[in-house]
């Protein structure tokens, strides 16, 4: 593929993403908007209607969701893993090590990765995205906040704060109404549809305004070793994953891009909320979400965008 197809690649695909980000970013810059409000309208009401909405629409199997959960939680733990590898091999102190490891494990899969694959690969890919999606964000609220504790918080209480996730109950509703062949009254269905229609458009506009806030904290080496094993490794192990599994189709697409996506704007709040270097995890994101768009744009093509 010529430098003129790549260049037309992200323009369709990458690119309206990121002028949606670009405008949450003006908006935190010149309108000094608050991403607290928005941020709890997306995550408790747009994200739990977009996960109902995309699995009862979808043509997803059982085993579809299992499988596509199981290959989530692999590539996940498996990215933790060579971040542990590769902090350790250059010794990195306790508190960094634990910044690295999160900022590897969990990527953007919500408000970025959605969005990319709903443009480069449509409904069916987008299906499979947003198991993965779910599944990131489970990990990232238990196994994540574990991480960040680092043995001052129980895992007694990461398993209620996993509680207060609405994309765990959305997808039990969701589990249920699919199970019993329910259907919601035309005008609930037609609100939950809105709330959905809404949800990525104000996800990217979030990542801009959170991205706003971010700060270079001169910490090189972290933020190379996890912006490398995020955007590189992680798409590769992926990769790796999809042809042990046998994978192929939609959830090849879906699966490999959302693996290759920047780091989770929610890292900063876990971090934040233990006190281990939030500065460098905002860096991370920062970083990533910048350099996602010279690593994605080949892996379009590499996947049939």
């Amino acid at each position: 593929m010529g430098l003129i197809e790549l260049l037309e690649l992200f323009s369709n695909n990458l690119l309206p993403v990121i002028l949606a980000v670009a405008a949450g970013y003006l908006a935190a810059r010149f309108l000094h908007v608050n991403p607290r409000g928005i941020a709890k309208v997306t995550f408790y009401i747009f994200s739990p209607c977009l996960i109902f909405v995309l699995l009862t629409e979808s043509a997803l199997t059982n085993g579809d969701i299992l499988l596509m959960s199981a290959y989530t939680v692999l590539v996940i733990m498996a990215v933790g893993l060579i971040a542990w590898i590769v902090g350790r091999l250059f010794r990195l102190d306790r508190h960094t090590l634990v910044v690295v490891i999160i900022t590897s494990m969990f990527m953007n899969a919500g408000n970025f990765g959605l969005a990319v694959v709903l443009f480069g690969f449509g409904e069916s890919a987008l299906a499979y995205a947003t198991i993965f999606f779910v599944v990131d964000a489970i990990l990232a609220y238990t196994i994540g906040v574990f991480i960040a504790s680092m043995g001052s918080t129980s895992f007694k209480q990461s398993l209620i704060n996993l509680l207060k996730v609405p994309t765990v109950y959305a997808v039990i509703i969701t589990i249920l109404f699919l199970y019993a062949g329910w259907k919601l009254p035309l005008p609930v269905e037609r609100t939950v549809k809105i709330f959905a229609d809404a949800s990525i458009p104000t996800m990217l506009v979030l990542l801009g305004l959170q991205l706003y806030s971010a700060s270079w904290s001169g910490n090189l080496l972290p933020i190379t070793l996890s912006s490398t094993v995020r955007l590189l490794i992680s798409p590769l192990v992926a990769i790796g994953l999809a042809f042990l599994f046998g994978i192929s189709g939609a959830f090849f697409q879906g699966g490999i891009i959302q693996a290759a996506m920047p780091t989770a704007v929610l890292t900063t709040v876990i971090t934040t909320e233990y006190d281990v270097r939030p500065r460098l995890a905002t860096s991370i994101v920062f970083i990533t979400t910048l350099l996602s768009t010279f690593t994605l744009t080949p892996l379009l093509a590499f996947l049939g965008a």
